[in-house]
């Protein structure tokens, strides 16, 4: 999908000539002969980027004039205006009223496909950069090595050559919205707009005019979130949260991409891939009624499920590593190291806020860490949501002092192994190999001690 542009001027041959360049260099080009034209053209679908010619012959306008319009529209879409008699004062006026560059006629070919890919190019950047600010301190990321997150990875990258549809399910901050930007970078659409919406952060009645935008009276009053992502991806998250009537009309934009505005009646065509994300079962919200069956299979064509880092412990080192990196280079101070009671802390908590939790554990235990030990993240210096769900030393110590040696020393090897086996994820053979024993033996130390290995992964006491 090629980015879409409004050529606006009187001239018949001017208007061939310059859609046939662009078209030429795979650019969807669009023509408007009048300012009235070119104003309904504006507000049938936001263009993403205008070319104007100052003098509009038979118009009630001139361009300098429609330019205001267009601006008032919409402030960020790129104008470029030309001009058979320009001079000084007309590219001042111009720039003056938003247009991001003037060029005098004739022009070159190569010079005008210069100054589009500038314009266009500078709009995707102030884009991106606003988009990324608003992800700052969301930390979710795929690093790891695992096999559960090796397989999300290559689900996405064989998907993302396809305009299929993506459901991405999976708890709080394990990194949907990343795995949706992941995929629309590994796409054909990737130099188009990557526009998010969340379903859980605006109010029903918010929620269409942000999605569908808003129209008065024919005009284009505000763009919504579809109509900016036209050529791109959308990503609706928290998809349980939209509102009943909203799905109807999203059942509307699946099957024809097409929409109408909030207030408007005429039909905004884009081109658009959907991904959505949600983290509740949309199985139990369809038997409850709450979510539409059938924009459920309409969305859920390729389902990708990403699993809690509870169930990927192996990637927890690589990823510690990665915020303590990412933290230096932000803050401009050296990296410090983790060390393996460090390491092994974090791999045995339960993390309930996913990757999100441990980013931020990585950088308050830096942030609050005494100046002479910035140098390493030692297991004490972490915070007691990490260790608090085990015994200090001393307290072991002190709870064992009445019992015998061998009912100590089980009760020590107990504790030890169900945080080594948690540690591990219920992998007998790499809890094995950590502790330095076979894994058989460790099999038969297990049974002994009564401790059975859920499928899960969690150790328990066995009910035997």
């Amino acid at each position: 999908m090629a980015l879409d542009i409004l050529i606006v001027d009187d001239e018949d041959d001017i208007r061939e000539l310059v859609a046939g360049v662009l078209s030429d260099d795979g650019y969807d080009t669009r023509t408007a002969a009048t300012a009235e034209a070119a104003l309904e053209a504006f507000d049938d679908r936001l263009p993403s980027l205008v070319l104007l010619d100052v003098w509009l012959r038979g118009s009630s306008m001139d361009g300098l004039e429609l330019l205001k319009l267009f601006k008032a529209r919409d402030a960020n879409v790129p104008v470029i205006v030309f001009s058979g008699h320009g001079n000084i004062d007309t590219a001042v006026a111009a720039i003056s009223s938003g247009a991001v560059d003037f060029i005098e006629k004739p022009f070159e070919a190569e010079k005008l496909l210069h100054l589009v890919a500038k314009a266009t190019e500078t709009e995707r950047l102030r884009a991106e950069n606003a988009s990324l600010r608003a992800l700052i301190g969301q930390a979710e990321e795929l690093d790891g090595t695992s096999a559960a997150i090796n397989a999300v990875r290559a689900t996405l990258k064989k998907v993302a050559g396809t305009g299929s549809r993506v459901l991405i399910t999976g708890p709080a901050g394990v990194g949907k919205e990343v795995a949706a930007r992941l995929l629309h970078g590994w796409s054909p659409r990737s130099g188009l707009p990557f526009v998010s919406v969340s379903a859980a952060r605006l109010s029903p009645e918010r929620f269409e005019e942000e999605l569908f935008g808003i129209e008065e009276n024919g005009q284009l009053i505000q763009a919504g979130m579809l109509e900016r992502a036209h050529g791109g991806t959308l990503f609706l998250d928290e998809v349980a949260d939209m509102p009943w009537t909203t799905q109807g009309k999203i059942l509307r934009v699946l099957t024809d991409q097409s929409f109408t505005r909030v207030g408007g009646n005429r039909p905004v065509r884009v081109d658009v891939r959907f991904v959505s994300a949600t983290a509740r079962d949309l199985g139990s919200e369809i038997e409850a009624g709450k979510f539409r069956e059938d924009l459920f299979y309409r969305l859920n064509v390729v389902p990708v499920a990403i699993p809690p880092l509870s169930e990927r412990r192996e990637d927890i080192p690589a990823l510690a590593h990665h915020y303590a990196a990412r933290f230096a280079v932000e803050h401009r101070v050296p990296a410090p190291g983790i060390s393996e009671d460090a390491i092994a802390a974090l791999q045995a908590c339960e993390w309930p806020g996913n990757v999100r939790q441990l980013r931020n554990i990585i950088e308050r235990t830096i942030i609050l860490a005494p100046s002479d030990r910035l140098g390493q993240i030692d297991a004490d210096m972490l915070p007691t949501e990490v260790s608090g769900s085990f015994a200090s030393p001393e307290y072991a110590a002190q709870s064992l002092m009445g019992a015998p040696l061998r009912e100590a020393r089980e009760a020590f090897e107990r504790e030890y192994l169900h945080v080594q086996i948690r540690r591990f994820s219920g992998n007998i053979s790499k809890t094995a190999n950590f502790v330095g024993m076979e894994r058989s033996a460790l099999h038969r130390k297990l049974k002994l001690l009564g401790i059975a290995v859920r499928k899960s992964g969690d150790p328990e006491e066995d009910e035997e």
